[in-house]
């Protein structure tokens, strides 16, 4: 079975203590659905089209549906607001080959 990716890249927009309880906060949540970071933070090197400034994100999971649950638990919907209102972000989920 193919396995499911999150990515992402965010700007922190107010850097402070709610955006690091998120950041806290959400390792327990990924590790609960088996889901490891291969990437997290860091200075991406653009390659090619329009980069945002901040951190790149890559969490693997065991599969597309693995990654879409953790996503849509109660325990990361409880702590999503404090990303939501402390960074800008684009994120997704793929299925790798």
């Amino acid at each position: 079975m193919p396995k499911g990716y999150i990515i992402a890249e965010l700007t922190a927009t107010n850097p402070g203590p709610a955006f690091e309880e998120y950041r806290e906060k959400v390792l327990g949540t990924v590790a609960a659905f088996g889901g490891r970071f291969l990437v997290r933070g860091g200075d991406p090197k653009l390659l090619e089209g329009d980069h945002p400034e901040g951190r790149a994100v890559i969490i693997e999971f065991d599969s597309f549906d693995r990654a879409m649950a953790w996503y849509d638990s109660a325990e990361y919907q409880k702590i999503l607001p404090l990303r939501l209102s402390n960074a800008v972000s684009r994120v997704l989920c793929a299925v790798g080959t």
